[in-house]
């Protein structure tokens, strides 16, 4: 397996179950709907785990572009490889995402709340005043 293979694996199979069990937890008419945080937090640990186990012999499982990019600026990873390990990484997630959505098509379209569908895909700030929350980033970045 090449590593641009294996980061898309395992990055597809990090967001297929990350996303896959907040959508489960969030959206109308699943098995597991409201069953909380604790079942999301495991979920997602085991799909880092899974797209650790798949890529991390052929790729040293990145899966991130932070990783990439971080390991480049160290030194320990080299950066004419960073943009192919990137580009997997970003088809591999729009893939795992399309298939959450797939998998729980039927689910999207029951479920009125928008935040529900949109929270299977993304996160959205607790404090929705832009100027605070930019204050409150800047300060605990600096402090």
């Amino acid at each position: 397996m090449t590593p641009f293979i294996a980061e898309l694996l395992g990055t597809m199979l990090l967001i297929l179950m990350g996303g896959g069990v907040v959508a489960n937890v969030c959206l109308n008419k699943t098995k597991g709907h409201g069953a909380g945080w604790i079942v999301i937090t495991t979920a997602w640990a085991l799909g880092v785990f899974i797209g650790v186990v798949v890529a991390g012999p052929y790729s040293g499982a990145h899966l991130n572009p932070a990783v990439s990019i971080g390991l480049a600026i160290g030194g320990t990873f080299p950066w004419c490889d960073v943009c192919t390990y990137i580009a997997a990484q970003m088809l591999g997630a729009a893939l795992g995402a399309f298939l959450v959505w797939v998998v729980y098509k039927d689910h999207f379209d029951t479920t009125e709340d928008a935040g529900a569908k949109l929270g299977v895909f993304s996160t959205n700030a607790e404090i929705s005043n832009p100027v605070i929350s930019l204050s409150l980033k800047a300060f605990h970045l600096f402090d």
